[in-house]
């Protein structure tokens, strides 16, 4: 047997990739919510104040899910905070179970996916402002209310924005000053201002593998607390 330090970590692994020791059930089926559909990306870490942690895509099967494919992944360069109490410009990652209304990219979608994919242009904007009759929407060209000091040029973002995924946060019904632009991409050269983030390669497996006629959501969370992923 290995040193209690090393049975330790392997313990914090399987928590983080939401396994159980013993072969409990998967992560998803230990969950309150999943979204009603047959796929599930959940994106766990450790505790609050990280900044790092695991994507992990699930196929519900026969009523049993199973893990498609799993990532290294980042967040905000202030940790994870709870959804519903986030504040805007706060570089946290909003913990909670979403929707993603669609993906787009910087460059074309990979061969085989089947998600609505918006096609990055020169004049593609995400509004920020908490003024613009826009906040929290893909303006094509840039509002005139939405200010560019308040808004992403999204082209801008070369790496970071190749592929992403719309996180549906603050999305439906969007409530001024507590956040916009949470999205799944590409990593940047650290942390996030709020999003969450793996590599290009893990981008492309998830677009392939996504299915909007699965319904896929996103639950972002900690292995436990009040923003236990299991919560949600």
């Amino acid at each position: 047997m290995g040193s209690p330090a090393a049975t330790a970590l392997v313990s914090a692994s399987l928590l983080v990739l939401g396994a159980t020791p013993g072969g409990g059930q998967p992560l998803p089926a230990r969950m309150a919510d999943t979204g009603g559909g047959t796929q599930l990306i959940t994106a766990v870490a450790a505790k609050t104040s990280s900044t790092s942690g695991t994507v992990t895509w699930w196929d519900l099967r026969d009523g049993r899910w199973v893990e498609a494919g799993s990532a290294e992944a980042r967040f905000g360069a202030n940790g994870l905070v709870e959804g519903a109490s986030r504040k805007q410009g706060t570089n946290t990652t909003p913990t909670g179970l979403y929707h993603l209304p669609y993906a787009f990219g910087i460059k074309a979608a990979p061969s085989g996916t089947s998600y609505k994919y918006r096609p990055v242009r020169g004049n593609s904007w995400w509004c920020q402002d908490n003024d613009s009759r826009v906040y929290n929407r893909w303006s094509e060209p840039r509002a005139k209310d939405c200010r560019a000091a308040e808004a992403e040029h999204l082209i801008s973002y070369e790496k970071q924005y190749a592929y992403a995924m719309v996180i549906g946060f603050n999305y439906a019904k969007p409530q001024r000053g507590r956040g916009a632009g949470i999205f799944l991409h590409v990593n940047g050269s650290g942390a996030t201002a709020g999003c969450v983030s793996v590599s290009a390669g893990a981008m492309r497996r998830i677009l392939r593998w996504a299915d909007p006629e699965r319904e896929p959501h996103i639950a972002i969370g900690t292995t436990g607390g009040r923003t236990g992923i299991t919560r949600y």
